[in-house]
């Protein structure tokens, strides 16, 4: 971001700079995550770690599924239908682990939520430093499989016509209109 102005968010019609965008978002919420870790202990600013805690809450029950969505139901069915020969092999060993990925980072939220809901309350001031780390972690290698390997293939293989689809479909599922 340049002195204060607003960053630029790409339009559903590159859909997949959206879905990175999806991703540098997420980046941004785990390390908020981070940052919580080491401002809890020391007590600090209880209205700044309730609005991070609320942040990152917003992000990943509302964001991040739809994220995931756009992928599970748009991207990746689209890619099996187009790949072919080394691309499709490629993507038969990464669309299991990708959908097992996804279903490991939804059960971590699952535990990390109620902490974080618990700070925003200010009830708590527990967040597992084990479960951050593990849903950091997990993160940060399936962002890396899917920026190297997916949005590539995405982009080399798609029409113009398979891009307005997979945009529109987004733009649908987050009730935005044209």
């Amino acid at each position: 971001m340049l002195n204060g102005l607003p960053e630029t968010v790409p339009g559903f019609d590159q859909p997949i700079a959206v879905l990175k965008h999806c991703h540098d978002r997420i980046r941004k919420q785990i390390k908020t995550m981070q940052n919580l870790l080491i401002h809890l202990p020391q007590n600090e600013q209880k209205l700044d770690l309730k609005q991070a805690a609320n942040s990152v809450l917003r992000y990943f029950s509302m964001a991040a599924p739809h994220h995931h969505a756009d992928e599970e139901e748009d991207l990746l069915p689209m890619l099996q239908a187009t790949a072919k020969d080394d691309d499709a092999t490629l993507l038969m060993r990464l669309l299991p682990e990708i959908m097992d990925e996804h279903q490991k980072m939804d059960a971590l939220w699952k535990k990390l939520e109620p902490q974080l809901q618990a700070i925003a309350a200010e009830t708590s001031s527990h967040l597992s430093a084990d479960d951050v780390e593990h849903f950091s972690a997990l993160y940060a290698s399936h962002m890396e499989k899917e920026e190297s390997h997916i949005a590539p293939m995405a982009k080399r293989l798609f029409s113009a016509a398979q891009m307005s689809q997979l945009g529109d479909a987004m733009r649908t599922r987050r009730g935005i209109a044209e």
